[in-house]
């Protein structure tokens, strides 16, 4: 990232004295896979053991693993020129889009993108969300009126990728598009099995060629000014974009269509299933929230937004981040050396007993009037800190919150079944299908 008028960072004046990150002893590596387990046990392992800043070798050069409030803050927040993201799996799907882009071409996309999803921006699509999320409760009724089996998961899928579309296109999900995008998710849960370089997308490019042809359909829609009952959406800004700006090509403006797809939808959709997971094993907590304030008020809309809050700290959208040293540096008194990987992991500094008391426990109280949680920045960061801090988060609370405040209230949802457990892929979704009947709450 070093251009003529930036020689780049420096690096920290005493990184050359301090003491190397602390190390996982070989043998607890070897034992770790020999169990096969999942890189999350690793991860716990390295820092029970050694703390919030530690290293471990499953290649020649040791990676740092970050989950320290003020080590994390220093990796994310202060000196995000020293540490950088790389190639980025997401990129077989996503292109050269905003999520996986680097250096200038990463800052001009940023700055396209960020007044659309932030402050007053935002109140363009509060009736788009309002929308999906009514169409979401309308649904949920028919389900409810004739004891039909369905999964939650799916169905949160379809509100998020609703709403999405929405503030894309202007235009409702319709069935034919659902249809084709479907394989999202596929790919999606498949990018840390790819293999590298340009094999991955051939392993996975009957999926992508289905995507990219809705992609390219919208965009020619959009340029027929073939707008939605809501007006035009964000691709019509990209399009608005490309006339000014030779960089935004066609196959441009296609990569950020889809990075807003995904990024726009998957996690939003896992939240909102961890969500009722969580409400299933602790049900007083749904009872806490309705009873905060009545319908419409602030306070029951606070109250929701801390059991999503709440949600996140325990399945962060990004639990993990991971970042390349461009520098020697200084980190919590160690040495972090040029080259070095690191992974900022925030899924455990929000499990840090000494940040979150009982920390394994679902308790939304802690985001509540008078509740505990940490002061530090870096001890709470579910779309991850700094610079490169997801740029759809003020959406995807409101949007979580919408539909929430519709469905709480409305509805009772009973699993049939339960996930075994969660897998810790690009986000950390649940292992399984989620069966639930819905039942109108008295």
């Amino acid at each position: 990232m070093t251009t003529t008028a930036n020689p780049g960072p420096s690096p920290s004046p005493s990184s050359s004295a301090a003491p190397p990150v602390p190390e996982l002893p070989p043998e607890a590596v070897e034992e770790w896979r020999t169990e096969e387990a999942e890189l999350i046990d690793l991860l716990a392992r390295t820092r029970q053991r050694l703390g919030g800043v530690a290293a471990f070798r499953i290649g020649p050069r040791p990676t740092v693993l970050v989950t320290d409030p003020e080590a994390v803050q220093h990796v994310l927040g202060r000196h995000p020129e020293r540490y950088v993201k790389r190639s980025h799996r997401a990129r077989t799907i996503a292109g050269e889009g905003v999520l996986t882009a680097t250096g200038e071409a990463w800052k001009r996309q940023r700055r396209m993108l960020q007044a659309q999803f932030t402050g007053t921006g935002m109140r363009r699509y509060e009736q788009r969300i309002a929308v999906a999320a009514r169409r979401t409760a309308d649904r949920w009724a028919g389900y409810a009126r004739t004891g039909e089996q369905i999964d939650l998961g799916a169905e949160m899928r379809h509100f998020a990728l609703d709403t999405i579309w929405r503030a894309l296109t202007g235009h409702p999900l319709d069935p034919a598009t659902e249809h084709e995008l479907d394989c999202i998710a596929t790919v999606v849960a498949a990018l840390p099995q790819l293999p590298d370089g340009d094999r991955a997308g051939e392993a996975v490019a009957g999926d992508l060629a289905r995507i990219d042809a809705v992609a390219h359909a919208a965009i020619a829609a959009a340029r027929r000014h073939e707008d939605g009952p809501d007006g035009p959406g964000v691709l019509r800004v990209l399009l608005d974009a490309a006339e000014q700006h030779p960089e935004y090509t066609e196959r441009l403006i296609r990569d950020e269509l889809v990075t807003l797809l995904v990024a726009g939808h998957e996690t939003t959709a896992t939240t909102l299933t961890w969500l009722y997971l969580l409400l299933d094993r602790e049900p007083g907590a749904r009872r806490w929230a309705l009873d905060a304030g009545p319908e419409g008020s602030a306070e029951r809309r606070e109250a929701v937004q801390a059991l999503v809050s709440e949600t996140l700290r325990l399945y962060p959208s990004a639990w993990i981040l991971p970042r390349h040293a461009l520098t020697d540096d200084t980190l919590a008194g160690h040495r972090v050396e040029a080259g070095t990987d690191l992974l900022v992991c925030p899924y455990l500094t929000h499990r840090d007993p000494a940040l979150w008391p009982d920390p394994e426990r679902f308790d939304p109280a802690r985001f509540g009037p008078g509740g505990s949680r940490p002061a530090h920045l870096g001890g709470y960061l579910p779309f991850g800190l700094g610079a490169r801090a997801c740029l759809g988060t003020q959406f995807a609370l409101r949007e979580s919150v919408a539909v929430l405040e519709l469905l709480l209230p409305a509805f009772t949802v009973r699993f049939l079944d339960r996930p075994a457990g969660a897998v810790y892929s690009i986000t950390v979704r649940p292992d399984g299908p989620t069966p639930v009947v819905l039942t109108a709450a008295g």
